[in-house]
């Protein structure tokens, strides 16, 4: 393809989308219109096509390596790098447009947000989203990092930054490397822990989200677990 097809083509995916919206384009045309970012003359059709067979899917895509992306054919530096950008500021742009909107009415587009930061991540982090009285979202903070467990998950440390931003209310996250979202005993054992650390100072941890690579996050509220732990702090005081 000359360099005046690949422009008229380009232009024609480019007016696609300004006339019908992102949901006209096919994952291979989105694919290959953010290589031109990288590649800005160069024609991409068949590059984005098998960045998607390697990856499987855009969000692979999007969410591998620079040494992945640079193994398929006409995949440099700049085109990993524009990938990865992308990818880093729609993080970007997810936290903070979740930012003083009330947890309550926006826990899909929060749980849209873990889901979309934490579910490829190869090593386990710990997330913390924090309220004010009304629910109003303050802060997000990944606040432990590494081989996640009841022992190294201090409570101290989350009351503390807790505290530190005046926060009322709590929503955390870990993610599962293997991919399931069920629930361990010590992810049971752990909920239990921060709730009554956390009820001991008037906080309150509205939920634990568990995020896998393989399904969607798993709620402990969803699943009436938070409201469990609840009753039975409330039973033992």
């Amino acid at each position: 393809m000359t360099d005046q097809n690949n422009h008229g083509h380009r232009q024609r995916l480019r007016d696609k989308y300004n006339n019908l919206g992102l949901s006209a384009l096919t994952d291979d045309e989105v694919l290959e219109l953010l290589l031109t970012l990288g590649t800005p003359r160069k024609g991409c059709k068949e590059t984005a096509r098998a960045l998607l067979k390697e990856c499987g899917s855009l969000a692979e895509v999007l969410e591998a390596t620079p040494d992945r992306l640079q193994q398929v054919k006409g995949v440099g530096q700049q085109n990993s790098f524009a990938l990865g950008f992308i990818h880093d500021v729609s993080r970007r742009f997810l936290n903070q447009r979740l930012i003083s909107r009330n947890y309550l009415r926006s826990s899909r587009e929060v749980a849209d947000y873990l889901n979309h930061t934490m579910r490829h991540l190869s090593k386990e982090v710990f997330k913390v989203i924090y309220l004010d009285s009304a629910f109003a979202i303050i802060d997000t903070e990944i606040l432990f990092e590494g081989t996640l467990a009841s022992n190294t998950i201090y409570p101290r440390e989350l009351v503390k930054a807790t505290l530190a931003r005046d926060a009322a209310a709590l929503v955390i996250a870990h993610n599962h490397p293997s991919g399931t979202c069920h629930p361990s005993e010590a992810d049971q054992a752990l909920t239990r822990t921060l709730f009554q650390a956390c009820a001991l100072l008037d906080i309150r941890l509205l939920d634990h989200l568990i995020i896998g690579s393989d399904s969607k996050p798993y709620s402990f509220a969803d699943h009436g677990q938070m409201a469990e732990i609840d009753q039975q702090w409330q039973a033992s005081r």
